[in-house]
Order: C-alpha cells, then structure tokens, then sequence
C-alpha cells in the first residue's frame, strides 16, 4: 500500500543538516523569483518624479562631487585618466556591490510577516535583489559606454582598453553579486538576534568604499597602507573594471585569485549560515 507521505510533492521537515541547502528548489519557484525581480525593480521608482533616470542621476551626481572635491580641491591623481571615467568605472562597480549587500543584509527583519504566512525557499529573496540590482547596473553601465566613447572619439590617448580583461568583466560582475549576497547573507542572519547590528551595515558600507580604490588609485596609495587596501577584495574587481575599460590598473594572478577565493568562502559561509538560521529565525526575529 502506498504511505500517505509519498503522495506529497514537498515534505517541509524542521530538522535538517547544515548541507542540505535544497538548491535545486529555486528552479521549482523560478516563477516566483521572476515576480520579486519584476516587484523590486517597479517599487523603485514608482510614485517618483524622474522614474528611472534616477539610476542616472545618482553615479552622475557621486562622480561630479568626486571630481570637484578629490581631484580639484584635495588634488588627488587619477593617474592622467580624465576624472569622469576614473571615477565613474569605480562608482558603478561600487553601487552594484554595495547595491547587493545592503538589499539582502535586511532579508528576515524586512520579510518576517511574509515568511510568516507561506512556505516557498527563503533563498529566492536575497537572489532576487541581486537579479534586480543587475538592471540598474546595465542602465549605470551604458551611462558609463557614453562618456567613455565619447572620450575615445575625441582621441584622448590615455585610454587603452585591454581585451584580455575585457572578458572578465562577465566574471567580475558575477563576483560583486556573489560577495554582496553572501556578505548580506551573513548579517541577515546575525541581525535576526542582534537586532543594533543593522545601524553598522551602513556604516561599514562607507568605510569599506574608502578602503577601495574608487576616489583614488593604487599608485597614490603609501606602502604601509597598501596592504590594508589589497586586502580588501573589492579592490581587484575595481582595479580589473579600470584595466578593462581604460588600460590602467595594478590587477596581477594573485590579487585575481584572492579576490575569487575570498568571494567562493564568504558566499559558501553566507548559504550555510542562512540556511541554518531561516529554520527558526521567525521565533527570535
């Protein structure tokens, strides 16, 4: 006689081992994910004057203010790159990645009502902020190809894009999501308990922009400090953006494969972490 249990298409257990993630359930839900792609990407610039030109605006406004202030008031060099391209190719990579982290670092305080009432794989919603964050650093990334050609055409001779790198920009791009939702993942997670950790997020947020080379570049950086910068694995993705692009840039192997397996950790640690804590964050949050 067949059990009753294996007429069910979904068995939810409240036990379950820290390696059973369940991924493959995303693409049983890929309609859902869909959906919450489409809902970030309205709800952000509905009821606003401007719509989407905000994602113009705001890499527009950050790389004027960057230019006025780091370049022609503190004097700081762009290492012979016009301003508007140095600073633009660092802050769109940055808008992305931050853009990643902030939105999932909110997962279960934001959505505990909603986890509250229906089962579907917790896991879609940080992937669908990332997914939906990727429209607005395609729009951010055309604004960039303008001034960027525009540049060329007119024969500025600094700007020598380098195709072998060209081809990473792919995996750079992969790289920014990866580390923003597992690093998102990971506070989600911490925040269900400690609920004051979240007034750090944004905090860190700004000081790790600091410690990357957007308003500056490495050349300009003292020795001292230039491991504390290296350190920081957003600098190689950074630095891989500009010598893709511009030609200009210090990313070697090592800071390559830093970057990626510094990436591979925190996303591995950020899925084990949240898949163990959305069993019973629902009791804490």
């Amino acid at each position: 006689m067949k059990s009753k249990s294996s007429t069910w298409d979904l068995v939810i257990t409240p036990e379950r081992g820290w390696l059973e993630l369940h991924l493959s359930d995303i693409w049983q839900y890929k309609d859902l994910l869909w959906l919450l792609v489409k809902r970030d990407f309205t709800t952000f610039y509905k009821q606003t004057i401007l719509g989407p030109l905000w994602f113009f605006i705001q890499p527009l406004i950050s790389t004027i203010v960057f230019t006025v202030i780091f370049n022609n008031i503190a004097g700081i060099s762009t290492d012979e790159i016009p301003p508007i391209i140095f600073y633009m190719s660092g802050i769109i990579a940055w808008n992305y990645f931050s853009n990643c982290l902030t939105s999932t670092s909110t997962t279960f305080t934001s959505n505990a009502a909603l986890f509250s009432k229906v089962y579907f794989p917790r896991i879609i919603l940080p992937l669908s902020r990332v997914i939906s964050g990727l429209s607005r650093f395609g729009i951010q990334l055309l604004m960039f190809l303008g001034f960027y050609l525009y540049f060329i055409i007119t024969g500025n001779d600094q700007i020598r894009p380098s195709i072998e790198v060209l081809l990473l920009i792919p995996f750079f791009i992969l790289q920014m999501a990866m580390l923003g939702q597992g690093m998102g993942m990971v506070i989600s997670s911490v925040t269900t308990k400690y609920r004051d950790l979240t007034y750090l997020v944004s905090f860190g947020t700004q000081l790790l922009m600091y410690l990357s080379p957007i308003v500056y570049p490495l050349s300009v950086v003292p020795e001292k400090y230039k491991s504390l910068i290296m350190a920081n694995p957003m600098t190689p993705i950074i630095e891989g953006f500009r010598q893709a692009f511009i030609g200009k840039g210090e990313l070697d192997a090592n800071m390559f494969f830093y970057s990626t397996l510094f990436t591979l950790i925190i996303f591995f640690i950020g899925l084990l972490v949240f898949n163990k804590v959305e069993k019973s964050f629902i009791d804490t949050v």
